[in-house]
């Protein structure tokens, strides 16, 4: 299948400042987004609390629960529909005493407002203060060590300007992604680390097939100009590019809409991810080689 002709020239390089310049844009808007919302929208994974899910036999009216949760002196409680029956309650926190038997308290609540077995207490989960912090930082140091692998990776298998280009494209991604889940105020949970480590792998992946071609071709045509090499290479990879990317979001796509609430926000990481890894592979981590190399010129050209 041949979804780029041969000889296709595309001045992907050229397009370098413009590219860059939207990048940082969007990296701006994601940095101001946190900033302004006092940070993101962290999961009880992180913030710690309770989490509550209840299943209904019919679609739950959320002011009614709520007035159930008011009852029991839970009336800030966020509450957020779960597919189409079942909504999830999170508390900030809960008294010791209601603690020992929130269950029981809560059917019996939901008893009185909605009758005996209409509702069902699937699960309580409580997670410490302490708890949620100490995930928090071992979500950030699980992202920086990823970057700094790949770092130690490309610089050993590559060169250096490789691996400076590799890894701002991921923190590139990786920002951006971060940057739509504050936009849209979804929620942060181990899930969605999950998902942007997910993204470094596929981002870095897919950038690794670029430089791979870039070297050949360094190789072969030792006098002609970095930055020709670099356009030749991402045109003669681009029919890989396009076909990997294209096949993976269909996949991830259908789960995102046929996959369930469960892994919905998973599934939109993923989703977002790909677009913005697929758009760094071509146009920032194969530019910022060249820019390094105008910085710094290797042992070949050098030599040459």
């Amino acid at each position: 299948m041949e979804l780029v002709k041969p000889g296709t020239n595309i001045n992907f390089v050229g397009k370098m400042k413009f590219a860059f310049g939207c990048s940082l844009l969007m990296i701006i808007i994601s940095i101001v987004s946190v900033i302004w919302q006092g940070g993101l929208n962290l999961g009880i994974d992180f913030s710690g609390g309770t989490l509550i899910q209840i299943k209904f036999q019919k679609e739950p009216p959320i002011e009614s629960i709520r007035s159930v949760f008011t009852s029991l002196g839970l009336e800030n409680s966020i509450i957020q529909q779960f597919g189409s029956d079942e909504v999830v309650v999170r508390t900030a926190s809960i008294s010791s005493d209601l603690l020992k038997d929130i269950s029981r308290r809560l059917e019996d609540a939901l008893g009185r407002a909605y009758g005996r077995g209409a509702s069902l207490v699937q699960r309580v989960e409580v997670v410490g203060p302490k708890v949620g912090s100490d995930l928090r930082n071992k979500a950030i140091m699980a992202l920086v060590f990823s970057w700094l692998g790949m770092l130690i990776y490309i610089a050993w298998r590559f060169e250096f300007r490789y691996a400076v280009g590799g890894i701002l494209a991921l923190i590139h991604d990786v920002t951006i992604t971060v940057g739509v889940f504050s936009l849209l105020n979804k929620e942060f949970t181990l899930t969605i680390v999950a998902a942007l480590l997910t993204i470094v792998g596929y981002s870095i992946n897919d950038t690794i097939v670029i430089f791979d071609r870039i070297r050949e071709n360094v190789r072969k045509n030792v006098r002609q100009s970095l930055r020709d090499t670099i356009n030749a290479s991402v045109n003669q990879t681009l029919g890989r590019t396009i076909l990997t990317s294209f096949t993976v979001f269909v996949v991830v796509a259908i789960l995102f809409f046929f996959g369930g609430a469960v892994i919905h926000d998973f599934a939109f990481a993923l989703l977002v991810g790909l677009v913005t890894g697929t758009y760094s592979t071509v146009f920032i981590a194969s530019p910022i080689v060249l820019v390094w190399e105008n910085i710094k010129p290797s042992k070949i050209r050098r030599k040459s």
